[in-house]
């Protein structure tokens, strides 16, 4: 107990220390950008560019916003959006976070289903065309961007057939099928190319063996005792895959106009709106490291043949 409390406390400390590193670089890049995000800045007069920079501590020295950005954040404040009427970024996320967030697990649940069950379909016919077909989505799905095959999906399912809205996100969960089915494609591919390898060396081992010589279906073998095993590396990925589609589907949800971070971190990036950026990346970044920290934890649960380093 006393090592995974020591264990515990070392992760969250480099936890910590990567929070800071990631939130100290990000300001200083920030700040290092060309231009202000000012709307109009063209327009406004010197007058009234000092009044903006005095408004919003531009003024100050750099270190000195820096230390006081950093106490904000610890105290939940995020700052102010420029470009939305000086609305706090907190409040702005939290309002955008939601359809992320639906969007992301919908993509990684059925994609990761999906993926688990063409790999283990691949292993199970391994070097016959249906691995091969496998191996070949597999591999289509890692090169091609969601964004072209969300544009695919558009044109096919919206404005050909008309079954599915083309966008926004107005219509419940109709609305979210294509840019779920557009963001899936990647976890998909991830968890199939995974499953099959895994599956590969798993239905070789000696008591698949057995489990053959007692006259067991394949299927049965494949889902029941083979799969078992053939998961525990794809834990590793899942986590931080889930949060990525969380946070970074951003030209999916541009496509699609759905009101959600990766939309508002675009637009903030195109106007310079630093604390909404800053904001997402930090946010990124705190939920990658936990994630990470508790796939660690998962992992050792599922497997007690692995040993983490301190819980021994």
């Amino acid at each position: 107990m006393k090592r995974w409390t020591k264990y515990i406390g070392t992760r969250l400390f480099y936890m910590a220390l990567t929070l800071f590193i990631i939130t100290s670089a990000t300001f200083f890049l920030m700040n290092a950008l060309p231009g202000t995000p000012y709307n109009n800045q063209d327009r406004l007069t010197q007058v009234q560019l000092d009044m903006l920079n005095k408004k919003y501590g531009f003024d100050q020295p750099l270190m000195q916003r820096y230390v006081n950005y950093l106490g904000n954040v610890l105290h939940g404040d995020f700052g102010v959006s420029l470009q939305f009427s000086d609305q706090p970024v907190a409040t702005l996320l939290g309002q955008r976070i939601g359809p992320s967030i639906q969007l992301g697990l919908q993509a990684v649940a059925f994609g990761t289903v999906i993926g688990v069950f063409l790999g283990v379909i691949a292993a199970m016919h391994q070097n016959r065309a249906l691995d091969v077909f496998c191996s070949l989505f597999a591999i289509t799905g890692r090169s091609v961007p969601n964004f072209v095959v969300a544009v695919l999906l558009q044109f096919i399912f919206a404005v050909t057939l008309k079954w599915l809205p083309i966008g926004l996100w107005d219509e419940g969960f109709r609305s979210t099928i294509l840019p779920t089915l557009a963001l899936s494609i990647s976890p998909m591919a991830e968890s199939c190319r995974f499953i099959r390898t895994e599956m590969v060396e798993v239905l070789s081992s000696d008591y698949i063996e057995l489990a053959r010589a007692k006259g067991m279906s394949e299927i049965r073998i494949a889902f029941t005792h083979g799969l078992r095993n053939g998961l525990i590396p794809l834990i590793t990925v899942l986590g931080p895959m889930t949060v990525s589609l969380m946070t970074g589907s951003l030209v999916v949800e541009n496509i699609f106009a759905i009101p959600g971070i990766g939309e508002q971190f675009t637009k903030s990036i195109l106007s310079n709106d630093y604390y909404t950026i800053m904001a997402v990346t930090i946010l990124f970044s705190a939920l990658l490291v936990s994630v990470i920290f508790l796939t660690d934890i998962l992992y050792q649960i599922i497997d007690p043949r692995v040993r983490i380093e301190g819980a021994k």
